[in-house]
Parts: structure tokens; C-alpha cells; sequence
């Protein structure tokens, strides 16, 4: 594998991206803040809680990975030949837009090692813990998800999916016998939907629009002992289908807002929609988005990233109570 990395000024990032992967079929393409580690270091995308800043970064480093170096160094030549890559930028005459700021040789790494080596056992509460796969569990562990989330999202060490476990542990003791059927839906690695088998949830459904997670989440399944049905949402014979005592979706604030019909519809009377993948700064807008189904509040926060849930209207089921959990349950 080889790398060509570019520097260019926040104006040409778009154009230089879109020709690397489009025209140029450059592998991945990747970029950076120029400045990162500097005083001129900015976030792009903002801090959880804290609106977001400029589109973009003044200057940015590109890096577009090829499999040969013939295909980078013509990448480069094809890039050095366009008119807008020497045109200096305003008060910098002798700089000009973008330029190659190298090619070089990218080192094999054992990628799969290389993340497993990153995720360690997570707990969730004192006894229940998220164990990878290729992890010892913890001698305090009573009870345990065995993941391994291959190519998809949740792996229980971020905050959005730590809150949806501690929520489903928390009521499990006096929900789980109502949980008759349950649907998880953006499932990803399909932990949400096996903790809630794990917990006493029968008639699991695990729905995601990504044939990798489908794969993932019965593969974990299969590993943890549960069982439950993972499909594509227009699968034939799978999918969400009807009304759920419980509705989970871990995904973000702007598709839970699309999918706020949706996930409302296939609530049973009485039962609780829990949601996450939203800031502190989006809950108004999720509530302002269910409002026309569910009232839904705050049921806890964590690391700037809140869970919001409601009851949809119908057949008493046991309450919940907004909780922030502190440092000491992470």
C-alpha cells in the first residue's frame, strides 16, 4: 500500500476528495486538521454539548491510500496538472493552493490485532459485563455478553451504548416479564438487542440497514446463546414487524427524528421507547420531533451524550426514573 498525502486550504478539500475517490480511485481517502497538535488546532465538529464551528479547517492534510505506487505517483501527476492545485492563495504568492507533501509506503499491520487491542472488557454494572471474545472475563463478571463486532457499531465502551445497558439492567428486575417482544432497530453489533435476550426478553428483533451488522448481530447471538431474528428492515420475514412492549434505537438525533413515525408506530400500548445517539444540545429537538406520538424525556447522561425514552400511552407498565449515572459506572 502507498500514501499520497496532500496539503490544501479548506476551499479545495471537497474538489481534491471527490477526484481522489471518483476519478482517481484512490482506496480510502482521510482528512485532518493541518494544525492538529498545534496552537492553530480547532475542532471541526465541535465538543458534545457546544454548537458546531466553521465547515471546515483552514488548512488540511489528505491522505489518499493506493495499492501501488505507480497508481499514487499518477494520482499526483494527474492533481499537479490541474490549474486550481498552482494558484497561489490570496497573501501567499509564493505558496501555492495544494501541493504533495509526500508519497510513501504504508507498513502492513495486523489491523484485526490492532483493534482487539483497543477493546478491553467493559462492565456495566458491578456483575454484568460486555467481554470481547477473544477477553478472559473478569472473575466479578456473574453476567456476560460475548461480542465481537467485526465491522459493525457497539461495542459498549461508548457512552450512548453504555446508557441503553444500564437502562435495560436497571429495569429488567421489573420490566423484563412484559418484555414479550422487543425490537432493536439500527441494532449494529446487536448488543442491545442480546443484553435484553440476556436479561429475559423473548422475541427479539434486531434490525439494521447494513448486511454487515445483520451478520454481526447473529453471529454474536449464536456466540452468547440467545436467540432472536437480525434482518435487513425490508428482509422478507424479518424485519420490524408489529407492535413491541419495548422499541430500542442507538443511531443519531437526525435519523431518530426521521424515524420518529416509524419507531412511535410500532410501539404497543403501554410500552417504552428508548433512544440514543443524541447530544445534550439535541434533546429539545428530539422531544419536539416525538411530541406527536410520545411525550419523551431525559433518562440519563453520560459524557456530554444524553438517552431519552417514554411510554406510549395505554396499559399501565412499570415507571422509570431519569438517573445521571457518574464516572464510577462508566
Amino acid at each position: 500500500m502507498f500514501e499520497l498525502v496532500l496539503r490544501a486550504p479548506e476551499a479545495l478539500v471537497e474538489t481534491l476528495s471527490d477526484a481522489l475517490v471518483d476519478e482517481l480511485e484512490a482506496l480510502s481517502v482521510t482528512v485532518e486538521d493541518a494544525d492538529a497538535g498545534t496552537d492553530g488546532e480547532r475542532a471541526l465538529f465541535g465538543e458534545p454539548g457546544m454548537p458546531a464551528p466553521a465547515a471546515g479547517w483552514e488548512r488540511s492534510t489528505i491522505r489518499a491510500l493506493f495499492e501501488s505506487e505507480h497508481a499514487a505517483e499518477a494520482a499526483a501527476a494527474v492533481l499537479l496538472a490541474q490549474a486550481w492545485m498552482q494558484a497561489p492563495q490570496a497573501g501567499a504568492a509564493a505558496q501555492p493552493a495544494a501541493f504533495v507533501q509526500a508519497l510513501q509506503a504504508v507498513p502492513e499491520q495486523d489491523w484485526v490485532r490492532l483493534t482487539q487491542s483497543q477493546f478491553a472488557p467493559v462492565p456495566i454494572t458491578a456483575d454484568f459485563w460486555i467481554v470481547p471474545s477473544w477477553h478472559e472475563p473478569p472473575a466479578e463478571a456473574r453476567r456476560l455478553i460475548r461480542l465481537d463486532p467485526g465491522l459493525a457499531f457497539g461495542t459498549g465502551t461508548h457512552a450512548t451504548t453504555r446508557m441503553c445497558l444500564r437502562w435495560l439492567a436497571r429495569e429488567a428486575p421489573a420490566q423484563a416479564a412484559g418484555w414479550t417482544r422487543v425490537l432493536d432497530y439500527g441494532c449494529g453489533s446487536g448488543i442491545l438487542a442480546i443484553a435484553a435476550a440476556k436479561l429475559g426478553a423473548r422475541g427479539v428483533d434486531a434490525v439494521d440497514i447494513d448486511p454487515a451488522a445483520v451478520r454481526a448481530t447473529a453471529d454474536n447471538a449464536e456466540r452468547n446463546g440467545v436467540e432472536l431474528q437480525a434482518a435487513l428492515p425490508d428482509q422478507d420475514g424479518g424485519g420490524a414487524r408489529g407492535a413491541y412492549p419495548l422499541v430500542l434505537a442507538n443511531i443519531l438525533a437526525t435519523p431518530l427524528k426521521l424515524l420518529a413515525p416509524l419507531l412511535a408506530g410500532h410501539l404497543a400500548p403501554g410500552g417504552w421507547l428508548v433512544l440514543a445517539g443524541i447530544l445534550e444540545r439535541q434533546a429539545a429537538e428530539l422531544r419536539a420531533a416525538y411530541a406527536p406520538h410520545l411525550a419523551i424525556e431525559v433518562l440519563d447522561t453520560d459524557e456530554g451524550w444524553v438517552l431519552m425514552g417514554g411510554r406510549a400511552a395505554g396499559a399501565a407498565t412499570p415507571t422509570t426514573t431519569p438517573t445521571t449515572m457518574g464516572p464510577a459506572s462508566r
